[in-house]
């Protein structure tokens, strides 16, 4: 028999993550201007509301009054789907994120988590390919060899970072035994972070999610100086701001999944003594708190680094992900395969 309340929970749970990760994704539009000005000595957006907290909904009602354009293109129906696939495989990848524990509402417990599901990491991996499609849509379809050539750039930087990516998560999976994100964050309980025991993991992963989310140094596909625009040079309108808005929501949830594999989630020293004397609710809205503090320190930093380091070649950038990265997550994998082995052999022997 299907349980309504349970629907109705987990419907809810879908609406606020969702909901969080675009005003996410909104708000920091507003902090990379915000970050930007600090670090070039300059004031920052500071008309729209206090502090130019309104400068991301002036911004979208911009947009959203902007002159629908469309190239002339063979491809009108690719040139919309290219944006859409984009966003929506941004905002599909929260959905296996464990925000927090649980929250105890209304006689229920309510798992802090859209769905749980043991090949979470699979699915991550496989969302972010399909991300590809919309960028190489899009630039194909905007017959424009300026778009085209960024969306190749993004497609092949893409690819090949991906492959250095998912070699850097075996040799965690090897460890932790599981690819759930849950049972990772489970595992993580006061400062045992995985950080700790998978540091060069931590670093592989940490670049390739620059590269994934075309951040500088790995803006290949949209630098200016060289192709006006990149993949979305032909787009106007909420068009362009999806692919925008996709590259933040791609770029919070990047964070909150290097916060979730290396740096415990939701956990923090203390939680269970909370959870149990002062009560479940305000122990693990805690956990919340700290999550999120965690993903906004990897937002700044991702926002710090465009500021401070010069953009990569083209062929460095290829040299970077097949020469380096990869061999050095295959050796990272031979090594923590060494090491689980000579553990296991202690234990087998019971030294």
């Amino acid at each position: 028999m299907v349980d309504g309340a349970f629907i109705i929970e987990k419907s809810v749970v879908i609406v606020v993550v969702f909901a969080v990760t675009m005003i996410m994704a909104m708000y920091s539009t507003w902090a990379e201007r915000k970050v930007a000005a600090f670090l070039q000595d300059r004031v920052g957006p500071n008309r729209a509301g206090w502090g130019g907290l309104l400068q991301p909904l002036a911004d979208g009602m911009k947009l959203f009054s902007k002159e629908e354009f469309f190239p002339n293109t063979p491809n009108k129906f690719l040139f919309v789907v290219g944006p859409a696939i984009a966003m929506s495989t941004a905002l599909m990848t929260s959905a296996v994120i464990p925000w927090g524990d649980r929250l105890h509402l209304f006689g229920r417990d309510i798992i802090l988590q859209a769905t749980d599901i043991n090949i979470a990491l699979l699915y991550i991996f496989g969302v972010l390919s399909v991300g590809v499609y919309g960028i190489m849509i899009g630039g194909w379809a905007s017959n424009n060899k300026f778009s085209l050539m960024g969306a190749v750039r993004a497609a092949s930087q893409m690819v090949s970072y991906e492959v250095a990516m998912g070699l850097s998560m075996i040799a965690l999976l090897m460890m932790t035994g599981t690819m759930s994100l849950k049972e990772i964050s489970l595992q993580q309980q006061g400062m045992n972070w995985n950080v700790f025991y998978q540091p060069l993991s931590f670093l592989i992963f940490l670049i390739c999610s620059f590269a994934e989310t075309n951040r500088t140094p790995f803006d290949l596909a949209e630098c200016e100086s060289e192709l006006i625009g990149g993949y979305h040079t032909e787009y106007s309108s909420m068009k362009m701001g999806f692919y925008l808005f996709a590259e933040y929501a791609s770029m919070f949830t990047s964070a909150t999944i290097i916060s979730v594999l290396f740096f415990g989630g939701y956990n923090y020293p203390g939680m269970q003594w909370m959870v149990e004397n002062v009560g479940v609710n305000i122990g693990n809205v805690l956990g919340m708190v700290v999550l999120f503090a965690k993903v906004c320190f990897f937002i700044f930093f991702y926002m710090w680094v465009r500021w401070t380091i010069p953009r990569f070649r083209y062929d460095q950038l290829m040299n970077l992900g097949w020469r380096i990265l990869i061999p050095l997550s295959i050796i990272n994998i031979m090594i923590t395969g060494v090491v689980i082995l000579r553990h296991d052999i202690v234990a087998y022997l019971g030294f």
